[in-house]
C-alpha cells in the first residue's frame, strides 16, 4: 500500500512516499478499514519536528483522523461489517501506524459509522477537532447554559467547531479571529461577539463586553501569550482551559481570581492506553455524527492535498492561519 511516512525528525521534507505492507487482522475484534481520507492537525506537525511519543525507531505512519470504508473484520467484531463507512481517530503518535495510507487496522470499539450526509474527505476532517473541543468546553471546561465563553483562534480547526457546539448548548460566544473575511465566517456559525485580535486588544474588548466580569470560561487554542493574558479576561470563580503548555506563567491573578485552569489533551487515552476515555471519545462522535445528520453541524475544509502532496500541507498548517481544516486524499 502507499503511505506517507516520517523518516527522521526534521522539517517537511523527511516526509516521503513508501511501499508499505498492507496491515492485517490478528485478533478477533480487529476490523480492517480502506482509507479514502486523513486529517491534517498541528500535532502531526509537532511529532513531526520534535520526534515520536514512543521511543520507536523511525520510519513511521503519522496521521490521526482517518475515513473509509471497512475491508475486512475478525470473527469476533459486532460493531461494524464489511461495506461499512466509519471514521475514527487513531494512531500516528509513534507506536501504532497513522492514517497517512490506503489501510488500517485497529479494535472495533476505536471507530464508529460516520456520518450518512458526508462524504469522506469531510469525514475524515471531524474526529480529533470533535473529540477535543467537546472536552475543552463540557469535559474541563463545564459550560452550561446561559454562561459566557471565549474561544480564542475561533476560525481554526477545534475553534469553529467549539463555536457550534458552545451555542448549541446555550452559551454566549465571543471568539477571536485575524481578519474581516474570518470574522464573517465565524458570526455565521453562531459567534455572538467576534474581536480581531490585530485590531483590539481581546482583554480589554472582553472585558468590556462583560462590563468588567469576564467570561466564565476560556478556551485556548493558541498557548503561551494568550494563555497568560486571557487570566484577565476570565471571570472571578472561572476556568481557563488550554490545548497546549503555556509555558512559565505568573498565575498570582489566577490564584486570586480562584480560578479553575486545565487542560485538555484528546490524546491522553491514546498514549495512555485508557479503554474507559476511549469509549467516551466514540461516544462523542456518535452524538455528533446525530447533530451532523440533522444539520445542526458542520465542519469546514479549506483545502485537500493528495496523500503524496502531505509536505505542503504541513507547511500549510505550520503558518498558523488556516482556515477550518485541512485534508489529504487517498482518493
Amino acid at each position: 500500500m502507499k503511505a506517507m511516512v516520517m523518516t527522521a525528525v526534521g522539517n517537511t521534507d523527511v516526509l516521503n512516499l513508501a511501499q508499505l505492507p498492507e496491515p492485517e487482522i490478528i485478533y478477533p475484534t480487529d476490523v480492517k478499514v480502506r482509507l479514502y481520507a486523513a486529517g491534517v492537525n498541528p500535532v502531526d506537525t509537532k511529532i513531526r519536528r520534535n520526534g515520536l511519543f514512543f521511543d520507536l525507531p523511525l520510519p513511521a505512519v503519522l496521521g490521526c483522523d482517518g475515513a473509509g470504508e471497512v475491508v475486512a473484520v475478525g470473527e469476533g467484531v459486532y460493531h461494524v461489517k464489511v461495506g461499512d463507512k466509519v471514521w475514527f481517530c487513531h494512531g500516528g503518535l509513534g507506536r501504532e501506524p497513522g492514517t497517512y495510507a490506503e489501510f488500517s487496522v485497529l479494535d472495533q470499539c476505536l471507530l464508529g459509522v460516520m456520518p450518512s450526509n458526508l462524504d469522506f474527505i469531510n469525514a475524515a476532517a471531524c474526529p480529533l477537532v470533535l473529540i477535543t473541543a467537546w472536552g475543552a468546553l463540557f469535559d474541563k471546561g463545564a459550560l452550561r447554559a446561559g454562561q459566557s465563553v471565549l474561544i480564542h483562534a475561533g476560525a481554526g480547526g477545534v475553534g469553529h467547531v467549539a463555536i457550534q457546539l458552545a451555542k448549541m448548548h446555550g452559551a454566549r460566544v465571543i471568539t477571536t479571529v485575524g481578519s474581516s473575511e474570518k470574522a464573517q465566517w465565524v458570526r455565521s456559525l453562531g459567534a455572538d461577539e467576534v474581536i480581531n485580535y490585530r485590531e483590539y486588544d481581546f482583554v480589554a474588548a472582553v472585558n468590556e463586553l462583560t462590563y468588567g466580569q469576564g467570561v466564565d470560561l476560556v478556551v485556548d487554542t493558541v498557548g503561551s501569550e494568550v494563555f497568560k493574558k486571557s487570566i484577565a479576561a476570565t471571570a472571578h470563580f472561572g476556568r481557563l482551559i488550554t490545548l497546549l503548555d503555556p509555558g512559565n506563567v505568573d498565575l498570582k491573578e489566577a490564584r486570586l481570581r480562584n480560578l479553575l485552569i486545565g487542560f485538555e489533551l484528546m490524546l491522553t487515552p491514546m498514549l495512555r492506553d485508557l479503554a474507559v476515555a476511549r469509549s467516551h471519545h466514540l461516544t462523542i462522535l456518535n452524538q455528533c455524527r446525530k447533530w451532523i445528520e440533522q444539520g445542526k453541524l458542520s465542519i469546514t475544509v479549506s483545502r485537500c492535498f493528495p496523500l503524496d502532496q502531505a509536505r505542503e500541507a504541513h507547511a500549510a498548517i505550520e503558518t498558523g492561519h488556516t482556515q477550518g481544516k485541512l485534508v489529504l486524499t487517498m482518493i
